[in-house]
């Protein structure tokens, strides 16, 4: 099957980049219509109004990021029997885990909508704005099978190499939820409710055009196999079979240390809640903008790392070691490029910025945590590339038992400093830490990938890659 970016055989940084650009424009429509909640309740409801949606997103995006990190582990599966050319294993694969992710979104859903009182309320959230987060999160939690749906519809395309199919799928998702949000907040005046319904909509419409094109495209996949397709890809008559238990478990050994590593942002900014919240609403509001624009700030980054897994797991399935190596020295001169342009970006634009989500003057403080968080942070954005790009490849060779030490140490040194020093240092502390979680997590993942032990790894049944 002919792709449009060939990531077997063009030049590795070049096809790396050209696929990773579809991945990073979707992930900025994501966060754009996610900020979108963010700005219209702050500019026409209310900075408690923004406080609430800023305090119920840092939970929210948990299991967001669950839902990617599971897509992501997943999916180098498929990565690996398309570079193979086993299109039926590669077509099994992709039924085992939707199935698998439509049943743990729907128990997430369930015990997050039981869960949501309990977990705010232990954060500590003001209770000038416990009613609203409350709101907003039940409303949410009805939504989330399609929340982990999409994202195993877009882990599975990027799979495929067809990351331009997911950014046309975003745009379309975000444009529809800010036209939702006016009419939701403006027309009815629903307020934090109404953006809440918003989100649901716009990722439920998403989501059914996202599993309808799947199926069409994997379509083409069968259609080369009947045609007397060479080499692996053609297996005779054998039914598909639509869940594989072995490969499940495979897939789940890569998923969980996928989770735990796209989850380190969102996990560490709900257990650092608390501390935030220990400051008033005012601080809340304006974290809540800071971590809005930390989240567009690492798209590139996270981007980068994603294309990397699965350039790397292609590969690696072609028994092609050495391109794995060359696209790694290739993936940190795009962190790098990225790095330096987000660096200006905060230091010029930060004032109006922070401004579409409060205001400077009738929001100072708020306005000086947002600030002071988004431009301290921007500076260290490489330090989450140089991560992302390494622990995308062992995740890809699925030696990932390092690879989730390291994100948990991660979690643990920002969440320990946040938690322990804010008291006594004051909220800069928070922010501090996180380029220090990011920096340990890069030198323990990059000192694991220099031993090689990933090229011995072996996911689909070949050979294993020599050192050599």
């Amino acid at each position: 099957m002919k792709q449009k970016v060939d990531l077997i055989n063009g030049k590795p940084g070049r096809s790396m980049f050209l696929f990773a650009l579809p991945m990073i424009g979707g992930n900025l429509f994501q966060q754009f219509y996610n900020m979108a909640d963010s700005i219209i309740v702050g500019r026409f409801v209310g900075e408690d109004a923004l406080a609430a949606v800023g305090a119920s997103y840092s939970f929210t995006t948990v299991f967001i990021m669950i839902a990617i990190g599971g897509g992501m582990g997943a999916s180098v599966l498929v990565s690996q029997y398309l570079g193979a050319a086993k299109y039926r294993e590669m077509k099994t694969a992709v039924s085992t885990f939707l199935l698998a992710f439509a049943f743990f979104g729907t128990l997430l859903a369930v015990l997050g909508f039981l869960c949501n009182p309990l977990i705010l309320r232990a954060l500590k959230t003001p209770d000038n704005i416990l009613d609203d987060a409350l709101l907003y999160l039940q409303i949410y939690f009805v939504g989330l099978p399609f929340v982990f749906m999409y994202n195993i519809l877009a882990a599975n395309f990027n799979a495929l190499g067809k990351s331009n199919i997911p950014l046309y799928l975003l745009i379309f998702s975000s444009v529809l939820n800010v036209i939702l949000d006016l009419v939701m907040v403006l027309g009815f005046g629903l307020g934090v409710a109404g953006v809440a319904i918003a989100t649901v909509l716009a990722q439920g419409v998403s989501s059914l055009i996202s599993f309808t094109t799947l199926l069409r495209k994997l379509k083409e996949y069968g259609t080369k196999v009947e045609t007397g397709g060479s080499g692996a890809g053609t297996e005779g008559g054998e039914r598909k079979r639509f869940f594989d238990a072995s490969m499940f478990f495979s897939g789940l050994k890569i998923a969980i240390p996928s989770i735990i590593q796209q989850s380190i942002v969102s996990i560490g900014m709900l257990l650092t809640q608390s501390a935030v919240n220990a400051f008033g609403s005012s601080a809340v509001a304006g974290y809540s903008a800071g971590m809005r624009l930390e989240s567009i700030c690492i798209v590139p980054m996270i981007a980068t790392g994603n294309a990397m897994s699965t350039f790397a797991a292609q590969n690696l399935g072609a028994n092609k070691v050495e391109r794995v190596k060359e696209g790694y020295h290739a993936a940190y001169r795009i962190i790098i490029g990225f790095a330096m342009f987000l660096i200006l970006f905060s230091q010029l634009f930060y004032r109006p910025i922070v401004s579409l989500f409060v205001s400077e003057t009738e929001s100072a403080v708020a306005f000086s945590v947002g600030a002071a968080c988004f431009r301290f942070e921007a500076c260290f954005m490489c330090l989450i590339g140089f991560k992302s790009i390494t622990d995308g490849i062992l995740r890809a060779a699925g030696d990932v038992n390092v690879y989730m030490l390291a994100n948990l140490v991660n979690l643990t040194l920002r969440v320990s400093v946040a938690r322990l020093l804010s008291p006594i240092f004051g909220i800069e502390v928070i922010w501090y830490a996180v380029p220090l979680g990011w920096a340990v997590n890069y030198l323990i993942s990059y000192t694991w990938y220099r031993t090689g032990h990933w090229k011995r790894k072996n996911l689909i049944g070949q050979d294993s890659v020599s050192d050599s």
